[in-house]
């Protein structure tokens, strides 16, 4: 059995969604689909591309929600849909007992992702943190230090909405 979680940037652009997609589908076939876990936050961009190629792929879905109110007051209408439908096709779906969704939330459910990971995949621009913490640069930066291994997406042509 092997054990993906997924960070990444949520303001793919348009035109990134499906180059972040054929790359996330080709890191996933290297694994055998019955012994395939992929742990992800699935909030918009990244965390939902990777879980829809996880169930794709034949693996497993496992779903970490920040907090307890992170549906009503994370999820934009725009993201409703895909994140209701993650959240029905994952086999477990675990919610930090945080009460809002804040810094202090997403950290607790990064910790969660990395504690899980035998890899770590992260949909990356490579830039440096921002210092808010808790981001994808912080997230990798923590699985590196862990010696968990890294696989960075970041396909030619794409970007991040300005």
């Amino acid at each position: 059995m092997t054990t993906i979680s997924v960070t990444g940037h949520m303001d793919l652009t348009d035109e990134s969604v499906p180059l972040v997609r054929a790359e996330l589908d080709k890191v996933l076939a290297a694994y055998e689909p019955s012994g395939l876990v992929g742990v992800s936050c699935i909030a918009k961009g990244s965390d939902s591309l990777f879980a829809e190629a996880v169930l794709a792929a034949g693996g497993r879905l496992a779903v970490v929600i920040p907090s307890q109110d992170y549906r009503q007051a994370k999820v934009k209408p725009d993201h409703a849909e895909t994140f209701d439908r993650l959240v029905e096709a994952a086999d477990e779906v675990l919610v930090m007992p945080h009460e809002t969704a804040n810094r202090q939330a997403y950290e607790g459910a990064n910790a969660v992702l990395l504690d899980r990971a035998d890899r770590l995949v992260a949909v990356w621009n490579g830039q440096p943190p921002s210092g808010k913490g808790g981001g994808t640069a912080d997230v990798v930066r923590q699985a590196r230090e862990a010696d968990i291994p890294v696989d960075v997406i970041w396909p030619d042509g794409a970007s991040r909405r300005a």
